[in-house]
């Protein structure tokens, strides 16, 4: 790729952050070309789709959140390495709107479609299946009720509302073991 061509494409990506943080993915791409102060065609070059530029966007925060969950992974107490992580998903989808978008869109993607949605609830699912082996989650939750609590309480915190510590606090006691 050209230097201005990849200088054009990093400049798309910085402003669609922002722009996917603060609104999520319902802004147009019109919007995010607007904003960069280029052509929606320079836009439609570098990304075809919406969802291509959502992807790129939101890919590496994806992948920050399962790092994060694989150090949890070696913490010594299950259980807490668990919550821990909950509520760490959580402030992050509260601050930004894009994960929040992107947790949603990640239950609707077709098995195998995605591998980074995937391999994020996966991680979760390990750190479930940790706590629930020493006692710390109760043993019937299930990764696809964590999927409902967490989307839930995401979209009804709506738009940049305050970490709800209390409403966690409750989530976290309704599944301890």
């Amino acid at each position: 790729m050209r230097a201005d061509a990849q200088k054009n494409r990093d400049h798309l990506l910085h402003i669609a952050h922002q722009v996917f943080m603060t609104e999520g993915i319902s802004v147009s791409m019109d919007e995010i070309a607007r904003r960069a102060g280029v052509g929606v065609g320079t836009v439609y070059r570098h990304f075809p789709t919406k969802e291509d530029l959502f992807g790129a966007v939101i890919v590496s925060h994806k992948a920050r959140l399962m790092e994060e969950a694989q150090q949890w992974l070696d913490h010594d107490d299950p259980g807490e390495a668990f919550f821990q992580y909950f509520a760490t998903i959580i402030r992050e989808g509260i601050a930004n709107k894009a994960i929040t978008d992107a947790l949603v869109s990640s239950l609707n993607v077709e098995a195998g479609r995605s591998d980074v949605a995937r391999d994020f609830w996966q991680g979760i699912d390990k750190l479930l299946a940790r706590a629930k082996q020493n006692g710390s989650v109760r043993a019937d939750a299930r990764l696809e009720d964590i999927k409902m609590l967490l989307i839930g309480i995401l979209q009804a915190t709506g738009d940049g509302g305050t970490f709800p510590d209390r409403v966690v606090s409750i989530l976290c006691d309704g599944l301890r073991g």
